[in-house]
């Protein structure tokens, strides 16, 4: 895989938000034309993206702004996580609690519970810029 898009009204904020989870630009820039209108199906695209990635160097998540046409609310806007299609983006964090503090702070909302699973792994459903879910997961194993 190369990369996970999310389409979101604020760039800003949203990048904000990636960087607190401690992602990083990786670039950015404003992208129109004919051939982007075809790969969307769309006509007049005109979108700003993000280029942000993880830590490790492994994860890339492009957050696009459009600019034109404008865009289209999902319903619900705030969809559970038991609707069809994407339901999530996981990110190994070192440390839930710190993570959940850190994008609170950013509007982020905690869907469930800070829930273990069998002393492995630390996890959690918060809900993220565009209402993505963004799932968090601490590894709880001993480090050797």
């Amino acid at each position: 895989m190369d990369h996970i898009s999310v389409v979101v009204e604020d760039l800003t904020a949203a990048t904000a938000f990636f960087t607190a989870l401690g992602l990083s630009t990786i670039g950015q820039t404003p992208i129109e034309g004919p051939w982007v209108d075809r790969i969307n199906g769309l006509d007049g695209v005109q979108v700003d993206i993000v280029m942000m990635q993880t830590p490790d160097g492994h994860g890339r998540l492009e957050l696009t702004s459009f600019r034109h046409p404008p865009l289209v609310e999902a319903q619900p806007a705030a969809a559970p996580p038991n609707t069809l299609g994407l339901r999530s983006v996981m990110f190994a964090v070192e440390s839930v609690e710190d993570s959940l503090a850190r994008l609170r702070a950013h509007g982020a909302e905690l869907i469930g519970e800070v829930a273990d699973y069998r002393d492995i792994y630390r996890l959690c459903y918060v809900r993220g810029p565009a209402g993505i879910i963004v799932a968090l997961a601490e590894d709880l194993r001993p480090q050797t």
